[in-house]
Parts: C-alpha cells; sequence; structure tokens
C-alpha cells in the first residue's frame, strides 16, 4: 500500500470515528419516568438545553383517575410552594462533563426537597440514567428512565 493511500484511508477512519462521537445518544427529548415502587410510568420529563445548560420540566402527569390530575407542590418552597406541578422546572443548571452532564440540582416534587444531579444517556440513547444525591454522588438514588415515544 503506498504512503498516499494509507494517508487516504487513515483520513476516512478518523472521519468516520468523529462523526460516530458527533452523533452520541443527546440526553435532549422527552423521557418517561418510572415509579420505583409500582413500576409504572409516573411522569414524562422534557429535557431540553439553554446556554448551554440541561434543563428539564414535567410535561405529563399520570394519574389514577380518582387522584388530582394536575396537584400542586405543596411541599415545595419558596417560589414553587403550591404551584402547579405540570410544567414546573425540576433539573436545572446540568453542564457537560465527559459523557454524563453534572453540576446542576434535580427536585423532586414529592417531597420538596432539591438535590445534587448527575445524568446519562445509556443504551444507546433509549434509557437516562439519572442520580439525585445529597454531598457526595455515593450517598443518592438513582433512576432509569426511557425515551418517551
Amino acid at each position: 500500500m503506498t504512503a498516499t493511500r494509507w494517508l487516504g484511508l487513515a483520513t476516512l477512519t478518523l472521519l468516520f470515528a468523529t462523526s460516530a462521537l458527533a452523533q452520541a445518544p443527546s440526553a435532549v427529548g422527552r423521557w418517561t419516568t418510572i415509579d420505583d415502587e409500582t413500576k409504572k410510568p409516573k411522569s414524562v420529563i422534557v429535557i431540553y438545553e439553554e446556554g448551554g445548560k440541561l434543563f428539564g420540566k414535567i410535561e405529563k402527569l399520570f394519574r389514577e383517575p380518582n387522584e388530582e390530575q394536575n396537584p400542586a407542590c405543596d411541599k415545595c418552597e419558596g417560589a414553587l410552594k403550591n404551584q402547579p406541578i405540570t410544567g414546573m422546572v425540576i433539573l436545572r443548571d446540568l453542564k457537560k462533563d465527559g459523557n454524563e452532564w453534572s453540576g446542576g440540582t434535580i427536585l423532586d416534587p414529592a417531597n420538596g426537597k432539591t438535590y445534587k444531579c448527575k445524568i446519562a444517556v445509556e443504551d444507546g440513547g433509549k434509557k437516562l440514567k439519572v442520580r439525585g444525591f445529597i454531598g457526595i454522588a455515593l450517598i443518592g438514588r438513582t433512576q432509569h428512565w426511557v425515551r418517551a415515544e
């Protein structure tokens, strides 16, 4: 193989590898959260990018017919106190950090508490690993959300 062909082949390989990396699955989109206890869908979260950071808001709640369909966050504090949960921004200020997004926060409307958060796309973009924690990432809880159709 001549040097010119070798260089051409190496260049093409590099271009394909770069293209594959650039097309890594994004966390941006619609995600279905799953209830830890019942394993049923709980909500749909829309994750969007703004100013180089990721945010996520509740688009839809899956509620039983006898439950309040758009409950207020009665356990939230400050400006979110008694605000409707649907439409509420629960993920804030996540910044790209290698293969994950971190440095932001997640609000749990069920208890009104805000936790540090990091997320990572898994399974070829079909799942989102969401870790909420206090202090260090070892002390916390992980959920797996699935990409909404």
